[in-house]
């Protein structure tokens, strides 16, 4: 008897995978095996990337916060220790947008839970 291959749904599963390696460079992008192996890796960076980026945000909205507030006076563990102790509604994401960019709206924060 002969050996049945469903070769439809091989060369659609490779297909599919290689239209993911649109836009690589060289090998990468029509080699099955090279291709398979960078988008396997591609997509292990990306779900890795996406909680690092919040990590990042957070580091980078405490280092802005900290450069505002350092000229008033107050490091930024003191300074979200009044935030908190006033139960002041503003998260670190739209305080550090305020530092940057509404300078005069964040010293007024910053007066108001000194």
């Amino acid at each position: 008897m002969p050996r049945s291959v469903n070769h439809v749904a091989s060369k659609a599963r490779r297909k599919k995978m290689l239209q993911l390696s649109k836009g690589f460079f060289g090998r990468r992008k029509n080699v099955w095996t090279v291709a398979k192996n960078t988008i396997e890796k591609g997509l292990l960076y990306a779900y890795r990337d996406r909680r690092q980026k919040k990590r990042n945000f957070r580091a980078l909205w405490i280092m802005r916060i900290n450069a505002a507030v350092r000229p008033e006076g107050l490091s930024y563990s003191k300074f979200m220790g009044l935030i908190h102790q006033q139960n002041v509604g503003l998260n670190r994401k739209t305080l550090a947008n305020l530092a940057v960019y509404h300078p005069e709206a964040f010293k007024a924060v910053v007066n108001s839970v000194k």
